[in-house]
């Protein structure tokens, strides 16, 4: 028993191609998730798993999927080439990142095992080549994949065997229902399946339903966010609109905040508001669009794990809409018209060492306050999230610490000890930014960003594909500068700095550029001996007349 407690990656007995990629990442021992999921797959079970995000559950289907087809391909009878695993996910980031762990964890076996990705609509004609060549795995959305085995491009009736279904809960309500449905007609009868949650619910019981036969349900005794000492959860009552942009502004200027930071607002409107406050007082952040082509978005994600700026504004997949059963969903509020359907940010994507999390707006619903809360305090790192509460949503807030807390146990979400009259001298700049902020001006910002990274990443693709390293000098946090900018805004003056702070907090001040520097000419010396000179010309004495 105690073995199995214990269970380590060098027991499960894997290839050792795939401890050592393992080994490589860093993973001395195999999350909660990892431990159950791993060994009742490699014995061929179906699988029902639901962990928190963050949990590893990505691992968790890709280990064993690799060690099964090495194994078949190393023991078995010689077999054509064909595709043998199918990864669905319901964004392209995720189908990004998905590959991207594949391969990390394939990279000593990457010759016997190829991971491809179809999620990019944009790459039909280059995809279509890769499918061609049979890839051992296949990652993508259901509607790309659907796509492609219309078109005979994919074929997967007769050789698939591994089908994941990754964050199950969320392809229904992004409206994939109905190509789930019709891609379940080209699979073969009999394949193993693993279906990974954050969450059960009746769509989750609906998908078991359609591809699952018999499976093993895993429901982790595990909170759905990690406890107080690695997590600390505040809320804090902001009386008006106008207190939370005050509040914002006093925590990320004076820096209060430390670290890197994920603020999520509700709709894409509010994102560029945001941004283009923020702007105003020399706080550069970036927003993460869905109207934005999907190496933008990516090249985004990765400037920020690598430490180019320290704050995003994000908004969830509830921007696209409420559910919608059996629709693609399309439009979702007024400002969002054109964002993505296939792009969300709030589940699955892997932002690194995130110190805070701030919910500018309160999450629409108790589930997606967890899945932006689980975008910190990840692999053990410590986080904080702080949610910003307008008095009329006390009864949302209420739901969500239900969720979180139970009956009769102790609030989760604590009150955020600060005190807005201590910030109230700040308050005339905020009404300055907030005044200049235009809703002509965010319409021009989001054309203007759209514009420049269509360029970036059409134009310049071919580019920055032969010169990498130029890549890393588009900046993503650039001022947009549509509204009036205030220079001196930028700087906070000591008198303005809280009397309780002064000392212990040093605002990030504007560099002030030097005044240039006057070239003296240096004087001539000149030799005493020598006879005078005036402008050139020797004197001559004069001679009296005796």
């Amino acid at each position: 028993m105690e073995d199995q407690e214990a269970l380590g990656f060098e027991h499960m007995g894997l290839d050792p191609r795939l401890l050592q990629a393992v080994a490589d990442l860093g993973w001395s021992q195999p999350t909660l998730i990892q431990e159950k999921a791993i060994p009742l797959a490699l014995e061929g079970k179906d699988l029902l798993a639901r962990a928190r995000t963050g949990s590893g559950k990505t691992a968790a289907y890709a280990i064993p999927m690799l060690q099964l087809l090495l194994h078949k391909k190393a023991t078995g009878p010689v077999m054509e080439q064909a595709v043998r695993g199918l990864v669905l996910v319901p964004t392209k980031e995720l189908a990004r990142q998905a590959q991207a762990m594949m391969q990390q964890l394939a990279a000593y076996c990457a010759r016997d095992v190829r991971v491809a990705n179809v999620s990019a609509a944009e790459d039909s004609a280059s995809q279509r080549a890769v499918l061609m060549e049979k890839p051992d795995v296949v990652v993508g959305t259901p509607s790309r994949v659907l796509n492609h085995l219309q078109q005979d491009n994919l074929k997967l009736r007769d050789s698939l065997e591994l089908l994941v279904v990754d964050e199950a809960d969320l392809l229904f309500s992004f409206g994939f229902e109905d190509e789930l449905k019709s891609l379940v007609c080209h699979l073969p009868r009999i394949y193993q399946a693993f279906l990974m949650s954050a969450t059960f619910n009746e769509d989750v019981q609906a998908l078991k339903e359609l591809v699952l036969h018999n499976p093993v349900t895993l429901k982790l005794q595990e909170s759905q966010l990690p406890g107080p000492d690695q997590l600390q959860q505040f809320q804090v009552v902001c009386e008006t609109e106008e207190d939370k942009f005050l509040l914002l502004y006093a925590l990320l200027k004076l820096s209060l905040i430390r670290g890197k930071a994920l603020l999520f607002v509700n709709t894409l409107e509010r994102g560029y508001r945001l941004r283009l406050f923020l702007e105003q007082f020399s706080i550069p952040s970036c927003v993460l669009n869905g109207e934005l082509p999907l190496r933008s978005r990516c090249h985004i994600i990765s400037q920020f794990n690598q430490g180019f700026y320290d704050c995003v504004i994000a908004t969830d997949a509830e921007i696209l809409g409420p559910p919608v059963k059996g629709k693609r969903r399309g439009r979702g509020s007024k400002g969002d018209k054109a964002a993505d359907p296939e792009s969300g940010v709030a589940r699955g994507i892997d932002f690194h060492h995130v110190s805070a999390v701030l919910n500018f707006d309160l999450p629409p619903t108790p589930e997606a306050y967890v899945h932006r809360a689980g975008r910190t305090a990840r692999a053990n790192n410590p986080g904080i999230v702080l949610t910003f509460v307008l008095p009329t949503e006390q009864s949302c807030l209420a739901k969500i610490e239900a969720l979180l807390s139970g009956e009769g146990e102790a609030p989760i979400l604590l009150p955020y000890q600060f005190r807005m009259e201590e910030i109230e001298s700040f308050r005339y700049r905020c009404r300055d930014a907030m005044r200049s902020v235009t809703k002509q001006a965010i319409r021009e910002a989001r054309l203007k960003e759209i514009k420049e990274e269509l360029l970036h990443s059409e134009k310049l693709k071919t580019y920055f594909e032969d010169n990498p390293r130029d890549l890393q000098l588009l900046r993503h946090d650039l001022p947009l500068h549509p509204a009036v900018v205030k220079p001196h805004l930028g700087n906070v003056p000591d008198y303005l700095v809280p009397a309780a702070l002064r000392g212990i907090v040093h605002p990030r001040k504007k560099r002030r550029k030097l005044p240039p520097c006057r070239k003296v000419k240096k004087a001539r010396t000149q030799n005493p001996l020598r006879d005078f000179k005036h402008r050139g010309k020797k004197l001559k004495p004069t001679v009296k007349a005796s």
